[in-house]
């Protein structure tokens, strides 16, 4: 029986624990490799200032057009762990490869090449985590992302923490190029935690485990089959996953309006850029630490006493609030409060409440159609609210 504080807080029940422990980990990985990257990233791609990142959003959204199709064919012809290893040591790759330029080549980095690794970065970025959750959308049931997801989200979001420390503590001694190595092999971590999550077994309903078991291993190792452009017209042939993508968009739309607002309001205090850096680095750690809170011992108890929709509501609600409070007063203070409270609400209950949403739909939808919704339509709302 799983320990008592762990039923209590997290929802975790007999036989879940390893499952769930493994997925955190599979998330602090993924999550550490991309925090540990975005020093560089940044470095690299805002070297023309603020008003290219509207092109350079723009940029990602034809990028993740493109490569969806890519992707859907590899969930259409290999089996899942295959095309999961696939994507991760495609971009452990393109990481080696921007090593390398940086070291053997540094002349050659400018400013086209700060825009491509900036781009790519953004794509990198999304279809990581994406993948991750819809590897566990595809392991776990309904009522168990209800209770689970959020616990599991506390992994990436202390992956979130130890990246950027990680990143302070080794870009003088080691450089900045060494951290994209540093990165790739936070990839292969997750590429050996995805292998160990596929093959524990998770009893997926109410049923003994037995046949059950044997039959949701074969199914869950066969080919998915299908066409490369499936996800794409499955979005638009079920008013469920429209729904979805009005939902991630709106969400886009609306974190972008919040993104902007903060760098609007800190510019506003000066040009000094130690001033600017502390307070961006103030807002980060009040919103990781909330964060962390709401997954560890909210998130799961809020999603099975309210239920989804009422918990998707929360960060809409949330935002409105705040956008009115900031509003009335217009002080830094308020925009921190908000700011942490709309990122922690966004990542610590929005997130594991919307990924439940993909549980019920067929298998290969939790890959193809989520990977369209995920990058595509989350970057054309970043695009729509610049």
């Amino acid at each position: 029986m799983a320990p008592a504080f762990l039923q209590r807080f997290t929802n975790i029940r007999r036989g879940e624990a390893g499952p769930a422990l493994v997925s955190g980990l599979f998330f602090f990985c993924v999550l550490t490799a991309l925090m540990v990257v975005r020093p560089a990233r940044e470095a690299l791609g805002m070297q023309r200032g603020i008003e290219a990142i509207r092109w350079l959003f723009i940029g990602t959204v034809v990028v993740t057009l493109l490569v969806n199709p890519v992707f859907g064919l590899l969930v259409s012809r290999f089996r899942r762990l295959v095309f999961v290893n696939a994507t991760y040591l495609f971009f452990a790759f393109g990481l080696v490869v921007f090593y390398a330029l940086l070291v053997l080549s540094p002349a050659s980095i400018g400013q086209r090449t700060g825009q491509v690794f900036y781009v790519w970065f953004s794509v990198f970025n999304l279809f990581a985590t994406m993948l991750f959750w819809a590897l566990l959308v595809d392991r776990f049931s309904l009522e168990q992302s209800k209770r689970l997801f959020g616990a599991i989200a506390v992994g990436g979001t202390l992956g979130a923490i130890f990246g950027p420390w990680l990143a302070s503590m080794l870009a003088k001694p080691l450089g900045t190029p060494a951290l994209l190595l540093i990165a790739a092999g936070f990839l292969l971590l997750a590429i050996g935690a995805a292998w160990w999550l596929t093959r524990l077994r998770t009893d997926r309903g109410e049923a003994g485990r037995g046949e059950r078991d044997d039959a949701q291993v074969a199914a869950e190792h066969a080919v998915i089959g299908g066409s490369a452009w499936e996800g794409f017209k499955s979005v638009f042939r079920s008013p469920y996953l429209l729904a979805i993508c009005a939902y991630v968009l709106i969400l886009a739309i609306m974190a972008t309006l919040v993104y902007f607002t903060r760098l609007q309001m800190v510019a506003a205090l000066g040009t000094n850029v130690d001033m600017r850096t502390a307070t961006f680095a103030r807002i980060d750690m009040i919103t990781q630490v909330a964060t962390l809170v709401l997954q560890a011992v909210v998130t799961g108890h809020l999603i099975k006493r309210l239920g989804v929709s009422v918990t998707l509501a929360l960060l809409p609600l949330t935002v409105a609030l705040g956008f009115i409070g900031l509003a009335i007063i217009g002080s830094l203070a308020a925009l921190i409060a908000f700011e942490a409270t709309f990122r922690a609400v966004q990542r610590g209950i929005m997130r594991p409440a919307r990924e439940t949403l993909f549980t019920i739909v067929p298998r290969a939808d939790r890959y193809k159609a989520k990977a369209f919704i995920d990058t595509f339509v989350y970057r054309a709302g970043d695009v729509v609210g610049a």
